[in-house]
């Protein structure tokens, strides 16, 4: 698939060995449940170390190692203990590393939109006041001491699905020339979703005293496939999405966005797989690129290099507008076993 960067969601061995003597950069992950003891004790994110990076490093090319996966997230007394350990483990296994001689895998942690308190305009957003002192502070002043960057899971699809009648679909699948839109606190005009959306977490990270800390999208994508009442998750608008989204993240020199125009954004799209088996609603299942046999969904070029007129034509969409009928049921779907990890331009 020509892809430049691969992500999985733990430190699988059978997976690492397997992306050994590639040209793969590879993100690792450590599970959420392992923070609070690596936090607590520096002896145990040196076993971590010596058990999932040593044995592949550095014939496996891994260059990210996030902690955990939206941590911020989870809001219950468990959740908040992790808030708290979240930095220190990011401390401990850096510590780690440099113990190793090793300087070129950097460490983050991947954060979901909900870290902001408001959004819109960009220029106004600011962080959770729940987290913004005691948890944000302090991890942006660890990845801008380490150089690392901001990782962050931005879905233009759902604030689109849940407010259609106000952000148009053209605006969300980067066709929104004619669309624009504009912060009338900072004059920045926007052609596109997901620009406004990274621009709210640079403007955010500005005003804690953090400028210049560089993002990498750790996921993003749209679903090929839903229950009939979720509106927009067909194939024709995933694979325009996700097309549109590799030709403007592989465009030399970089594009950027308005509030940083000109910088190279690394880019994860999930998924590589639809996830048959996972619980949810049906668009939970359906972010893949692949079929379960590693068949693809519709015609992707990683590159950003192949001409979009010469994709095949893709069926249709009857769901970009709500479903206005009545819902009798959902039919239980066909599982398979699929693989938790990603691609990315």
């Amino acid at each position: 698939m020509k892809a430049g960067r691969v992500k999985i969601y733990d430190a699988n061995p059978e997976i690492l060995r397997l992306l050994s003597n590639t040209k793969l950069k590879v993100s690792i992950m450590i599970p959420n449940n392992e923070i609070s003891g690596i936090a607590a004790n520096q002896s145990i994110a040196d076993e971590w170390v010596r058990n999932n990076v040593l044995p592949y490093y550095p014939n496996t090319m891994i260059r990210y190692l996030l902690m955990g996966n939206e941590v911020l997230s989870y809001n219950s007394e468990q959740g908040h203990q992790m808030w708290r350990d979240l930095v220190p483990a990011m401390r401990s296994i850096e510590r780690s590393l440099r113990a190793q001689n090793i300087r070129d895998i950097k460490i983050g942690t991947p954060l979901a939109m909900d870290v902001l308190q408001s959004t819109f305009p960009p220029s106004s957003s600011a962080f959770r006041s729940d987290i913004r002192d005691s948890v944000m502070v302090p991890m942006l002043k660890f990845l801008d001491q380490t150089k690392s960057f901001f990782f962050i899971d931005v879905y233009p699809y759902f604030p689109w699905s849940m407010n259609s009648y106000n952000i148009s679909l053209e605006f969300a699948l980067f066709r929104g020339n004619s669309s624009r839109t504009r912060d009338p606190g900072s004059g920045l005009v926007y052609t596109n979703l997901l620009d406004q959306m990274l621009d709210s977490l640079i403007f955010a990270m500005a005003k804690l005293g953090y400028p210049d800390i560089n993002l990498v999208i750790s996921e993003t994508g749209w679903p090929n496939s839903g229950d009939r009442e979720e509106l927009g998750a067909n194939t024709i608008n995933a694979a325009t999405y996700n097309r549109n989204l590799i030709q403007r993240m592989t465009t030399k020199p970089p594009i950027g966005t308005p509030a940083r125009p000109g910088v190279a954004i690394p880019t994860f799209i999930f998924s590589l797989f639809d996830e048959n088996q996972k619980p949810g609603p049906g668009t939970e299942r359906h972010w893949g690129l692949l079929h379960p046999d590693g068949t693809p969904i519709y015609d992707i070029d990683l590159t950003g290099k192949q001409p979009m007129k010469d994709f095949a034509a893709l069926p249709a969409s009857n769901n970009n507008k709500p479903f206005k009928g009545k819902m009798l049921g959902v039919a239980a779907r066909e599982v398979e076993e699929t693989d938790l990890s990603e691609n990315c331009t």
